[in-house]
């Protein structure tokens, strides 16, 4: 990966001649594994792991154990983001197992299985903002109390966070679109089970603090972050139209580095932890284009 030259004069630059220059820089921030994701989910698995013989064991108190699990599971998503647009390893080469086994095993305690999350965040990217295409359309909300009301809304029995994925999935009605539905009843079915046996075993506190209640804050933050955020008010389509750059209260790190998701949207082979300096290096391309970048 090189350091992005200064750019020439963009106003003799037409569309055509803009998006050569665009891809140009985009490729500049390509290429490589991002060992800082893969270590990323490994670890934060094994922390989230950890924390059930900790607790159940009495070696770490509950009220320690519960705000961990909660960052744990909020955390868990995007290195499976990673691996569902391939960067980790593309298919073919020698460390594609790793990219598949990252995006299985990191969204463990969020319970989204990687054939799920894959799927519909490809639908997610070819509709962005579509209010009937887009799998991600029930975060849009006018504003973040509204979205806290409908996040809270939509995990009810048949809410929209539910029936927006399945009825994604049953769109595109491929067998691998069925298998993904059938992983995900078998994967609801296990978690229940495991909430069900830590109850009948006198764990019912400890499974809802170190699971259950941590799943739902998780949710509720990811949806906030990586999706109302970056694309609100979700009215526009269109490739520099439907995301916007965006300045967070808690920064770029509290906001999963989602300040600036409209390079993903743009160039989404680009690392997660390279896109601040991406988006700094397109900036002036991006302005050229009229994006939203709502003061970054």
């Amino acid at each position: 990966m090189s350091t992005a030259s200064p750019l020439p004069d963009l106003t003799t630059m037409d569309s055509k001649a803009l998006m050569r220059l665009e891809s140009e820089i985009a490729e500049q921030f390509m290429g490589g594994v991002p060992w800082g994701s893969v270590t990323w989910a490994l670890t934060n698995l094994a922390v989230w792991l950890a924390l059930w013989p900790l607790t159940f064991m009495h070696i770490l108190p509950l009220w320690a154990a519960f705000p961990i699990a909660t960052a744990c599971v909020a955390l868990s998503y995007l290195p499976s983001h990673e691996a569902q647009h391939d960067i980790i390893a593309r298919p073919g080469t020698p460390l594609r197992w790793l990219n598949q086994l990252i995006g299985h095993v990191s969204t463990i305690p969020l319970l989204l299985p990687y054939s799920v999350a894959k799927l519909t965040h490809m639908e997610h990217h070819k509709h962005t903002n579509h209010p009937e295409l887009d799998p991600d359309i029930h975060t849009k909300a006018e504003n973040s109390l509204q979205f806290l009301i409908n996040s809270i809304a939509s995990r009810q029995p048949n809410g929209r966070s539910n029936r927006s994925y399945s009825e994604a999935l049953a769109r595109l009605g491929t067998p691998d679109a069925m298998r993904a539905q059938l992983e995900a009843l078998a994967i609801q079915l296990a978690y229940l089970a495991i909430l069900f046996t830590a109850a009948w075993t006198g764990h019912a506190i400890e499974a809802a603090l170190l699971w259950w209640l941590p799943k739902h804050l998780a949710q509720t933050y990811i949806g906030y972050y990586l999706s109302w955020a970056p694309h609100h008010p979700a009215k526009e389509t269109g490739r520099y139209r439907d995301t916007r750059g965006f300045k967070s209260l808690v920064g770029n790190i509290g906001s999963m580095g989602m300040q600036f998701h409209i390079i993903h949207h743009l160039h989404p082979r680009i690392p997660l932890m390279r896109t601040p300096k991406a988006y700094w290096a397109m900036r002036p391309i991006l302005e050229a284009r009229k994006c939203d970048l709502s003061g970054l």
